[in-house]
């Protein structure tokens, strides 16, 4: 009779426990829902004047880094509000880049793909690309993985100020030594002949409004000197620091016979820039020092 009532006694009390177990369950699903309904799980999506951003990545022999930049590029891509395709342009390459590039595209219809048969440059992988990019803003990055896709919303946001070309400024950098410093003699130069106050040229990781890239013709090295052909044609040019990162896969495609076949194009750009109206003030100024020297050579002769 007393384990009965015992029992008996017992039995709202654990009733009361195994209440309060679920009620405290509810109360922690629900809290967690809040969270879901406040935006703490979601990814919060960035809203843009622009209609459709085309990307546009040129390549040669990539094959280790394509599928991580394309994903990189989708979770980027996910924070903004447009409409947006990928495009890969294969200049040439002689490893399985291209197999990759099909791979790619059977999975998801945003992505295509231009191959070139033989290797041009990163001029004509970039004017290709240009002449076939469908966006109002076209967002340009390399391939090696050293151009963040994280910096995509930032670069956009920065040409929504006003500006037609954003330049990415890779302040801190993850290159070899002699390409650092070359291009940082490379970017003073440029900087020196054009008048354009940007501190990195040659970043691979641009943004432009669809305009622009309509309106110039790349070749060659031209590739390097865009900010400085858009800036002839009055665009403006504005740049952003974004993060840099060091090469995972492959080898840099830099060659110091890049460097000099640079320097000649820069000769080009700033007399067709500066000096196309008015070229005997460039030749009239090269004669003027030819003469100055050969007049001190003969003093020193004589």
């Amino acid at each position: 009779m007393e384990n009965q009532n015992k029992s008996e006694a017992q039995a709202p009390a654990d009733s009361k426990k195994n209440y309060n177990a679920r009620r405290k369950y509810y109360y922690r699903k629900k809290y967690y829902k809040n969270q879901n309904k406040e935006g703490y799980q979601k990814t919060v999506e960035q809203k843009f004047e622009f209609k459709k951003v085309s990307i546009v990545v040129p390549l040669l022999n990539e094959e280790e880094s394509l599928k991580p930049l394309y994903f990189e590029i989708k979770k980027s891509l996910k924070t903004i509000s447009c409409d947006y395709e990928i495009l890969f342009v294969d200049d040439g390459s002689t490893d399985k880049s291209l197999n990759v590039l099909k791979e790619i595209n059977k999975e998801d219809n945003k992505v295509k793909y231009i191959s070139f048969r033989k290797n041009y440059g990163k001029s004509a992988a970039l004017q290709i690309g240009f002449k076939n990019a469908t966006g109002d803003a076209i967002i340009t990055m390399d391939a090696d993985l050293q151009d963040d896709p994280a910096e995509i919303p930032n670069l956009l946001k920065k040409l929504q100020e006003g500006y037609d070309l954003v330049s990415g400024w890779k302040k801190k950098r993850y290159d070899p030594f002699i390409k650092k410093y070359s291009s940082k003699f490379f970017n003073y130069i440029t900087g020196l002949f054009s008048g354009i106050k940007i501190h990195d040229f040659n970043c691979g990781l641009k943004a432009y409004r669809g305009e622009v890239v309509k309106s110039i013709n790349v070749y060659g090295e031209l590739h390097r000197y865009i900010p400085v052909l858009a800036n002839w044609n009055g665009y403006r040019v504005s740049e952003i620091v974004v993060k840099h990162q060091a090469r995972r896969y492959g080898k840099t495609k830099f060659g110091i016979s890049r460097f000099f076949k640079g320097f000649v194009d820069l000769i080009t750009v700033v007399f067709t820039t500066r000096y196309i109206r008015r070229p005997m003030h460039l030749f009239g100024f090269l004669g003027f020092l030819s003469f100055l020297a050969g007049i001190l050579v003969n003093g020193y002769l004589t």
